[in-house]
């Protein structure tokens, strides 16, 4: 019959099974002492008190500076009296612009005609052939619409594009009459 409990076991095994344990030499005394803890904590209550006691303040005294600066400005009256005329001799002195607002310049044909059918509802989108200027002899597909008459209605073609997630520039082609 076999024995569950492992009474006779158990005496051989705290007899053969002594481990050696391994400490170490310093004795578990805490890093910082009792002492040192106790003092802190006196000091800290004791500037807790000084501050209270010493730095007594009140907002009210502090009083501000009078100005002694009179200065009145006045804008409306003061652009009528030194207003300035400029006259010109002849009109082709005039410039007359044009307004465009460049929606992308991509290096792939195809990134350009998804932009322009995304943006199916703005009229006047064309994409053009450019050369960059940042690195010369790299070919890039400029989207651009217009041209428009004012800078008015270039920006609110612009702010349209911007609200389809584009960052669109506003470009301008002035030439003399």
């Amino acid at each position: 019959m076999k024995d569950y409990a492992n009474r006779n076991k158990s005496r051989k095994r705290n007899i053969t099974r002594k481990k050696t344990v391994f400490r170490s030499k310093k004795d578990n005394s805490p890093l910082i002492s009792k002492n040192i803890i106790s003092g802190i904590i006196l000091l800290a209550l004791a500037l807790g008190a000084v501050s209270f006691l010493y730095f007594d303040t009140d907002v009210s005294s502090i009083k501000p500076r009078e100005s002694s600066n009179k200065i009145k400005i006045d804008f409306p009256t003061s652009l009528t009296k030194n207003s300035v005329l400029i006259e010109t001799e002849s009109e082709e002195n005039f410039l007359s612009c044009e307004y465009f607002v460049q929606i992308g310049a991509y290096g792939n044909k195809k990134y350009a005609y998804e932009a322009k059918d995304i943006l199916n509802e703005i009229e006047l989108i064309t994409i053009n052939e450019i050369y960059s200027s940042a690195k010369p002899g790299k070919l890039l597909h400029s989207v651009i619409t217009g041209p428009y008459e004012n800078r008015s209605a270039a920006n609110n073609i612009k702010e349209k594009i911007t609200n389809r997630g584009f960052d669109p520039q506003l470009r301008t082609l002035c030439e003399k009459n």
